[in-house]
């Protein structure tokens, strides 16, 4: 039995579309994509070099348009997530965080290194604060104001 090359190519394609699954960053499928493509067009008699560069192209082609598909999905994706999805929860201080200082917060049952959002502000133990953001391992927080510290939290 003898491959012709539009076999290879859709062999690769096939290949490539399979990695993606196991690595989704929208990189192999535009691979898949230009070796399929390029496997249709290799049923033309073309020789191997302008295959070859069809492939490069079609797969750039792909490439752009998965990179931008991918953009659309993931900024659909809904809330944050991560250590990303903290920034906006309340906390309870549960160590001291003095002026310009570290102190530790208790978030969702879990404690992590907080510094003022200022870095000017002190907050004593029990105070309740917002996490206003990320700083490496740090999360700011910021004193909760008056109506969410009357309102229950979930």
């Amino acid at each position: 039995m003898t491959l012709l090359a539009w076999h290879v190519w859709m062999i690769l394609g096939i290949l490539f579309i399979i990695i993606e699954i196991f690595d989704p960053s929208f990189f192999f499928i535009s691979l898949g994509i230009g070796a399929i493509l390029t496997g249709l067009i290799a049923l033309l008699p073309i020789h191997i070099v302008a295959q070859i560069f069809i492939f490069a192209v079609l797969s750039f082609i792909s490439f752009l348009f998965m990179r931008k598909l991918g953009k659309k999905v993931l900024a659909k994706s809904g809330p944050e997530t991560n250590v990303y999805g903290l920034i906006g929860q309340n906390a309870v201080v549960t160590k001291e965080i003095p002026a310009e200082g570290r102190g530790y917060a208790k978030i969702g049952g879990e404690e992590w290194v907080a510094v003022a959002e200022d870095g000017k502000e002190a907050f004593e133990l029990g105070a309740k604060v917002e996490v206003m953001g990320i700083d490496g391992n740090k999360v700011l927080v910021k004193r909760q104001s008056e109506e969410q510290e009357e309102a229950p939290d979930a």
